[in-house]
Formats: structure tokens, C-alpha cells, sequence
């Protein structure tokens, strides 16, 4: 019997899971029995026994025959949909849309041509059945066939009560948005979420007629001399207006900016957060909080004596978030005692109204973690779940607590808007681009808030490949992709909601983690790990939904291992891809690099990118000499450096030929024609990190490290190594040179 025909097989594809894949060598790799029985346990199955598994999967089966409607469903806006539903034999069934705008449309039909009678899988014959399609005041439905009543489709026996399923075609013209379809059947009430997408995103309209340019900053490390140490979301606005206003500069794309643990040690990496709908206070600028205005003469003397304090801090070489947070959240508390005035005791009220129980749950775990530490497995079990009493209880005795969490966030929602706002202003017509994480801590808010939606004992990362052949372990637990449908995806609505409300587009790292993620049972390593598929029609579907009402776009990064035809799906659904110049060759032809016009026109081209060596430091061998300091190299330094210097002189050709630059050209105009090399591609979308604006070399990332090297706080700095501050940025010829080539471009 082939692999696929086994009943944990059968199993595992039911939930979504991978039995087998293509690796990184082109071959056919199976999974292991002992891989799918951990993941299955990790989405709630029972899989360790053969009687287990048949369970399971009879009840797998026999699940959408239970419930009347399945729980949700995406579609595209102005395509055919149909919904099965299930109902006792010869039972009416009464069915009805409540749209999100609150109108009520009764003209969901159901088809009843075209369907023979079928046989059951034990091979007994399925009679179909007449089933009633009624409106929800008595009236009879039109159908597809004219008749609300005949032949609709198979039946099958459960709990000893014969079911019919019946198929029920949705009206093609409803609009944009989260809709309900509501069904009755005898005294059985049962409802759906209907999420109708955009067929196509693409660009907001203020973007039609040429293309936009924009800078690419890790915001941590852009620090003014007013900030904490720590670039701010002051400083955010500043480079903003200022790029916008000088440069003609349509937006800023920024790093995740999600909250990370609410007191020291942070966690460095933005890209392992603590969660990824709320924001990091790290970022607030203390003295643009109304309330300090109103402090008193004492209050503004703790305040501005704890900002002198990171004095050391803010001229070291490497970012400390623990001291600089450590110094703002004292401030904060010193600001959080000044009284609010009548209008924002009201705003105030009203943001936690909106963000409901999702604020109040972050809040609760910020003030448990302070209480009683970091590690949930560590906490009281009548804490370990949010819905617990105990929770409630606590979050009640600490209820002023919570209270300042929730106030730090709602003074980020503040000051985000306020970056936002003052960048369109000044002519951007995108403004900030928030970058979204690809997953969270397993000890942060997101795992213990959102528990029952995350898998147990399961984090996320990537088969071996060229680049690791050990493979890859992220440490973040994953979304289950039942979990997801049955909530109707409330949470990844909720995230994606909150970080567009004040931004013009939104980044999506590792976006083919929409469509599949590698799963990693517990104990076990990367390499035994398997994929799980998500419903990316849903998930893609609700990006490009919130976005439009946004009216921002989406980029995908869709770098590395990308099957082709994702890039071909998200392309036809409007969301832009990724392109770095470094990775851009003719790799089906002559390994050349890519002519500028057989570049996509849908994406975000750049010639570097934060996991990449600023192009400085990548023109000199920098990067390889590093790697071999750190021990990180895969094969003799010695290959590595001939390697880059082939690729080097590959794009120094390029850039001859294409009439950018002369013979043995200095390093700076190197830099310049590979960033006007980006002008001659018909992408819509073009970034200038801002390390290659300034000249700095020092990555901000090496991947492969954690703490041998300083991953996620190095400062900015120019050509020289010496510390850069915002306002140098603003000042320096060097910046405005490579923005007049994205300015005066045709």
C-alpha cells in the first residue's frame, strides 16, 4: 500500500499536513510517522494508536456533517461561491445574509441541477432529498433551477439521523467586507462569517501615474539627540517630513515595531516579539506625551534628570535597550501620574472601548509578567489561562496596573498617527510602512493571550537548504490553521487591522508563511519537521481587504525557496513581491545579472536589505571577512572571497554596460549607479536603505548569530565608524546625493 493510502496519511492531509515534500536538492522527501503523529497531537489530534487515527479521522470526515454551516469562508468580490450546508432529512431550511452594514438580503439560492444520487464510503447508495429553501419570514427563495424545493445532494447517516447537504449559491455582487450567512433549520439556528476580499489590490490610486521612492530604516538605530537613546517614533516623524519635504520621498519603511517584554531583558530582535498587534513603548517620545505638559515643575525635574542619565548611553557604539527602557518607563510612570483633562480621559476610554478584550488581555500578561516573571511555566496554574477567574481576579487587584499598559499603548496609537499624518503632509503619498513578523515569542503575549488559537508544543522555522543544511529552528510557536477557521480568522484580522490604521502599505516577512509553514514537533530538530498548509485564499484575502480600506498596499517577502506559482497567485491578488538587486540574476539563462527591464513591475526593489551587509561593507568583502571571524562560514574563506568578488564584477559589468558608471570606479559611485540601476527596472517601488545612504558598513543583522554578534543594536554610522545622529542625517550632502538619483528619476 503506497505511504499516501495509510489511514495516518489520510489523517495528516485532512488537518492540512504535509506526508511528503520536494527539498532543497529537487528530491522526494516522506515524512516520518513519528513527525506526523507529533504534529497532529500539536492541532489536538489524537494520532498515537491505529484505533486512534481511524477515530479521528471518522470524525474528521463526519465533522462538516454535524454542523449546519461551516464556520467561515473567504471569497473574491464578484465570483461564484457556494456553501454546503448540512440538515436533517426533509427538514425546511430558512437562510439569509446579514451584511456587516446591518441590511438583510434573502437571495441566496440553492442548486439542485446537476446532482446524481451518490453512494457513501461504504458503497451504500445516498438518496438525495427534497430540502425547503425558505426565506426567514416564510417566503419561498428563488433557486438556480426555479424551485426552492427537489433534488439537492447526498445524504449519510449520523448519530442515527440521516443528513442531507444541501448547496446554497451566494449572490455574486456583495460587497467589500465581514459578512454573516444565517441558516435555520426546525429549531437549529446556525451562523457563518462571510469575508468577501478584493479580487486585486494593487497600488492606491495617489500612486497612479509614476513610481514612488522611499527609505528603508531600522528605527532603533536612527537616534536624534533628543530621543532615549533609542530612535522614537519622534524621530520616525521627523525622517519622514523631512525626506518627504527635501526629497520628494513617498514613504519609510520601518522595521517591526511590535511590543517586546514590558520590562529588561528585551528580547533585541524585533522579529521575535512579544506580540504583533501591539506596539513597543521603547519607541514613545516622552516629552510629545500631552500629559507632560500638565506636570508639574518636580515631575519634569525626574523626567529630564532620567533622560540625562542615558547620556553614556546614547554615545555607545551599541544599543541598550534594557537602560534606555529601563530610564523612559520611570519617566512614563512620573507622566502616567499627571491628571488627563475631561476630552482625554474620554479618548482614552473610547481607544480601550475599541481594542477590547485584546488590550485588556496584553495589559493583564504585562502586569503578570511583572508580578510574577517572564516564564508562564513558572506562574500559579490558575493563571496559565486568560479566561480564568484567577486572571480576572488579578487583573482587578492590579487594576491601575493595567491601566498604565493600557495608557502606553494608546499614546503609541497616538504618536504612530501623529508620524503618519505629519509625513503626508509634508507630500508623501504612502507615509510609513510597517513590517509585520512572521511569528512571536513562545513566552510572550501573543502564546499565552492567544493560546488556544497557537499549536502546543510546536514552533516554526525551514527545511535544510544551500544555506543551512541543519536547517532552521525560529522558537515561535504557530497559528493552527483549524483554529484560525473556526474564530473566522479574528486574530489575524485584528493584528493586521491595528498595525494598517496609521500606515500607507505593510511589509510581510516570510509571506510564503501565509501559504505553508515548517513545523518542528518538540524534541525533535528541524530536519524532522514537515509542512502545514494555511488557507492562503483567506489569509492573502483579508491582507488585501484591510488594506484596501486603508488605502495602503502589501509587500510580500518573497525571497529564498518561493514555489513559483505563489509568486504567480500573489501577484494576480495585487500584493507586491520583494527584489534585491544582489539576488536579481538570470538564473535560466547565463547567471548574469537581471536586464533592468525583465524586472517585475509589482514590487519593492532594493539593492539591500536588513539581513544583508550595507552595500559599502558588501562592495568590500566585508561581510565574508566577517562570517569567518564569527565562524559562520560554510566553505574556505579563501572560495568565499573569489565568490564575491565573481559576483562584484558581474554587476560592475552590468553597470557598464548599461552606461552607469566608467571604468575602476571609486566605491561611492559604485553605490550610486547600483541605486540608479533600480530607476532603469519598471518596479513600482523602489527603497534606499538608509546604512547605504549614510555609507555605513556595519550590518544590522548576520544571520546564523544570536549573541556573538550584535544583532539588532548597532547604531547608525558613517563611512568613518563614527556615530551618526538624525540630525546628521538631515545635514549630509552623501544622503542627498543618493536621493536626488530616486528624485529626478524620469
Amino acid at each position: 500500500m503506497p505511504a499516501s493510502a495509510t489511514p495516518l496519511h489520510q489523517l495528516a492531509e485532512a488537518f492540512s499536513v504535509a506526508t511528503a515534500y520536494g527539498d532543497w536538492q529537487g528530491r522526494h522527501a516522506e515524512v516520518s510517522d513519528r513527525t506526523l503523529v507529533a504534529v497532529l497531537a500539536g492541532l489536538g489530534v489524537d494520532a498515537a494508536t491505529p484505533a486512534a487515527v481511524e477515530a479521528a479521522l471518522r470524525r474528521q470526515r463526519d465533522l462538516p456533517w454535524t454542523r449546519v454551516l461551516p464556520p467561515c469562508l473567504a471569497l473574491r468580490a464578484g465570483r461564484d461561491a457556494e456553501v454546503l450546508a448540512h440538515v436533517p432529512d426533509g427538514a425546511p431550511l430558512e437562510v439569509w445574509l446579514e451584511l456587516e452594514s446591518g441590511q438583510r438580503r434573502d437571495d441566496v439560492t440553492r442548486d439542485d441541477a446537476g446532482r446524481d444520487d451518490v453512494t457513501g464510503e461504504d458503497g451504500a447508495r445516498e438518496d438525495p432529498a427534497p430540502v425547503d429553501v425558505t426565506t426567514d419570514d416564510g417566503g419561498r427563495a428563488p433557486t438556480a433551477s426555479g424551485s426552492a424545493a427537489g433534488r439537492s445532494g447526498a445524504t449519510r447517516e449520523i448519530g442515527g439521523v440521516l443528513v442531507t447537504e444541501v448547496r446554497l449559491l451566494l449572490p455574486t455582487d456583495l460587497p467589500l467586507g465581514y459578512h454573516r450567512l444565517h441558516a435555520r433549520t426546525g429549531g437549529t439556528g446556525a451562523t457563518m462569517e462571510l469575508i468577501v476580499t478584493p479580487p486585486w489590490l494593487g497600488l492606491p490610486e495617489r500612486l497612479a501615474g509614476r513610481k514612488a521612492w522611499g527609505l528603508a530604516a531600522q528605527l532603533y538605530s536612527v537616534r536624534s539627540r533628543q530621543s532615549w537613546a533609542v530612535g522614537d517614533l519622534a524621530d520616525l516623524e521627523d525622517l519622514a517630513v523631512w525626506s518627504a519635504a527635501e526629497h520628494d520621498a513617498d514613504f519609510v519603511l520601518v522595521n517591526p515595531l511590535h511590543a517586546a517584554e514590558p520590562l529588561p531583558p528585551l528580547e533585541p530582535s524585533p522579529y521575535l516579539p512579544s506580540t504583533r498587534r501591539f506596539t513597543n513603548p521603547l519607541y514613545l517620545r516622552v516629552e510629545r506625551v500631552p500629559e507632560y505638559a500638565g506636570a508639574t515643575e518636580e515631575q519634569r525635574r525626574r523626567v529630564d534628570a532620567l533622560w540625562a542619565g542615558l547620556a553614556d548611553v546614547s554615545a555607545a557604539d551599541t544599543i541598550d535597550r534594557d537602560r534606555a527602557w529601563t530610564a523612559k518607563r520611570a519617566a512614563l510612570q512620573v507622566v502616567f501620574e499627571v491628571p488627563r483633562t475631561p476630552g482625554r480621559e474620554l479618548s482614552f476610554a473610547a481607544y480601550r472601548r475599541r481594542e477590547g478584550q485584546g488590550l485588556q488581555d496584553f495589559a493583564t500578561w504585562a502586569v503578570l509578567v511583572e508580578v510574577h516573571g517572564s516564564e508562564p511555566t513558572g506562574w500559579s496554574p490558575d493563571l496559565a489561562h486568560p479566561a480564568s477567574p484567577a486572571v480576572a481576579a488579578f487583573a482587578a487587584e492590579h487594576a491601575r496596573a493595567v491601566e498604565f499598559q493600557c495608557w502606553l499603548q494608546w499614546l503609541l496609537d497616538e504618536q504612530l498617527a501623529a508620524a503618519q499624518q505629519a509625513g503626508l503632509r509634508a507630500g508623501m503619498r504612502l507615509g510609513v510602512m510597517h513590517d509585520l513578523a512572521v511569528g512571536v515569542h513562545p513566552a510572550g503575549a501573543d502564546a499565552w493571550s492567544l493560546q488556544d488559537d497557537y499549536a502546543a508544543g510546536i514552533t516554526v522555522g525551514a527545511p535544510p537548504d544551500p544555506y543551512n543544511q541543519n536547517g532552521q529552528n525560529w522558537s515561535q510557536p504557530p497559528w493552527r490553521p483549524d483554529r484560525l477557521a473556526e474564530t473566522a480568522y479574528a486574530p489575524f484580522r485584528a493584528m493586521v487591522s491595528t498595525i494598517l490604521r496609521h500606515a500607507g502599505g505593510i511589509r510581510v516577512d516570510h509571506v510564503i508563511g501565509l501559504f505553508r509553514l515548517w513545523w518542528i514537533p518538540a524534541g525533535l530538530g528541524p530536519t524532522e519537521g514537515t509542512y502545514v498548509r494555511y488557507d492562503h485564499e483567506a489569509m492573502i484575502g483579508i491582507l488585501a481587504l484591510e488594506a484596501h480600506r486603508a488605502e495602503a498596499l502589501v509587500v510580500g517577502e518573497d525571497l529564498g525557496t518561493v514555489e513559483p506559482w505563489v509568486r504567480t497567485y500573489l501577484s494576480e491578488r495585487g500584493i507586491l513581491g520583494t527584489s534585491i538587486l544582489w539576488f536579481e540574476f538570470d538564473w535560466e539563462g547565463d547567471e548574469a545579472p537581471l536586464a533592468p527591464e525583465r524586472w517585475r513591475e509589482l514590487c519593492l526593489a532594493s539593492v539591500t536589505t536588513h539581513d544583508l551587509p550595507p552595500t559599502a561593507a558588501y562592495l568590500a568583502g566585508d561581510h565574508v571577512r566577517l562570517r569567518e571571524r564569527l565562524g559562520v562560514l560554510t566553505r574556505p574563506v579563501a572560495e568565499e572571497l573569489v565568490a564575491a568578488a565573481q559576483e562584484r564584477q558581474a554587476w560592475v559589468d552590468q553597470l557598464e554596460r548599461s552606461g552607469l558608471v566608467g571604468p575602476e570606479p571609486d566605491e561611492a559611485q559604485l553605490i550610486e549607479a547600483l541605486h540608479r540601476y533600480l530607476t532603469l527596472t519598471p518596479s513600482r517601488l523602489q527603497c534606499v536603505a538608509l546604512t547605504d545612504a549614510v555609507g555605513d558598513r556595519r550590518a544590522q543583522n548576520q544571520p546564523g548569530t544570536t549573541d556573538e554578534y550584535p544583532n539588532w543594536r548597532v547604531p547608525l554610522t558613517g563611512p568613518d565608524g563614527q556615530l551618526l545622529s538624525l540630525e546628521d542625517v538631515l545635514e549630509s550632502p552623501r544622503v542627498a546625493a543618493l536621493a536626488a538619483v530616486f528624485r529626478d528619476q524620469p
